[in-house]
């Protein structure tokens, strides 16, 4: 907060001297989009918009090194325009934030689109980036969330609109005049395209996968992410998990729980208590993104909680359940139409929100998501299995 406001207070004695920027037509615009993995899909439509608004200027993205996999797989940015920052160590993160400040600054960039909500780093490095034009979110009279005055095409935030559509208002606010940015029907908002895949690079893998758990072989297989990741609060209880494995299991179904290694305790605990050969623990098992992604070929239905999974999900054409509660649907359901949200609307959902930096007043008992039935995410399941049978 310091640090946005001495910069909050350099822009205003600059702008005394200089007025008010101003670009005809950007040549180079800079994304900061740093934290969220799912995030990057959401944003393919704003890229899009970018192209066609702009068809003659060079797009840059700012973001985690970690991150850097997901976006290279969507095929959005050329890979020579990716600044990276490494946030695994402290040292790390400030070697790289150095180098990244220095490559915009010499790039030169019109304008910057900081994508964060209310990140006080990013909002940094936007103005640091020595870009003329400064679009990212503002809570303009609302309390808290202070990231400094010195965006000067500041966006509305909207809660009731889907974070894709108000990334679309990003990049109309950067010709847009008034107060809010923007004034304008929102746009329909489709579903991302599909990632392709390498001819055979889907049935090489299937069949890798075949000879490492023969198991599956001619088994139909049902994936299931079970961990809740930096955010445990989004997680379906485990025990309910453990009543699905077991139903799916016994009406013949193969089950595969998919995660990260950090997710292997889980897992474990998923397989000790189903008990069935059928069962298999993949947590650490593929290798990319891209590998998850053509495993996805070969299930028949995905349950997970709400995360990169969902995310990834709607790049496939694989039947999805995502579970929601602490957060909404209706802001980051994935735009697909193999996706399928479960969601109980309570009182106190959705808790996490870009007001509180995400940190949820929850006293850990996520009703929200646990009065999501065993029962229901079955139904609805076997619903799903059945249309992908007949179809």
């Amino acid at each position: 907060m310091p640090i946005c406001w001495v910069l909050s207070l350099f822009e205003r004695v600059r702008g005394l001297f200089l007025g008010q920027p101003t670009v005809a037509k950007p040549k180079r615009i800079l994304i900061v989009l740093l934290s969220e993995m799912g995030s990057l899909v959401l944003a393919q439509p704003m890229f899009a918009d970018l192209r066609r608004r702009y068809p003659e200027a060079t797009l840059h993205i700012l973001m985690f090194a970690k991150n850097r996999e997901v976006l290279d797989l969507l095929g959005v940015m050329p890979p020579e325009n990716v600044i990276t920052i490494r946030d695994k160590s402290l040292g790390g993160f400030v070697g790289d934030s150095l180098k990244a400040l220095a490559t915009m600054r010499r790039i030169g960039f019109d304008v910057v689109i900081d994508c964060e909500l209310f990140s006080r780093v990013s909002s940094i490095f936007s103005y640091l980036s020595g870009a003329k034009l400064h679009v990212g979110f503002q809570p303009h009279t609302q309390e808290g969330l202070y990231r400094g005055s010195f965006i000067n095409r500041p966006v509305l935030y909207n809660p009731y609109r889907h974070l894709s559509q108000q990334f679309l208002t990003m990049v109309a606010a950067i010709e847009s005049e008034g107060r809010p940015l923007s004034k304008a029907v929102a746009r329909e908002v489709g579903a991302p395209p599909l990632l392709q895949f390498a001819e055979g690079e889907v049935a090489r893998i299937t069949a890798q996968l075949h000879t490492d758990f023969p198991i599956l072989k001619d088994k139909k297989l049902v994936l299931v992410y079970p961990d809740g990741g930096i955010l445990p609060i989004r997680a379906w209880p485990p025990e309910n998990y453990q009543q699905l494995c077991d139903a799916l299991l016994q009406e013949g179904y193969a089950v595969g729980l998919i995660g990260l290694p950090d997710a292997k305790p889980l897992a474990q605990q998923i397989v000790a208590h189903c008990k069935h050969e059928l069962c298999i623990d993949l947590t650490g098992y593929t290798k990319s993104v891209r590998h998850l992604l053509a495993i996805f070929h070969r299930a028949e239905l995905l349950v997970t909680n709400d995360g990169g999974p969902g995310q990834f999900a709607a790049l496939t054409p694989l039947p999805t359940l995502v579970f929601f509660g602490p957060e909404t649907p209706a802001l980051y359901s994935p735009l697909a139409p193999n996706i399928h949200c479960l969601y109980t609307a309570l009182s106190c959902s959705p808790c996490l929100t870009a007001y509180n930096h995400r940190n949820s007043p929850c006293d850990g008992n996520n009703q929200c998501l646990q009065l999501i039935t065993p029962a229901q995410v079955l139904a609805k399941a076997r619903e799903l299995l059945q249309q992908g049978q007949a179809a």
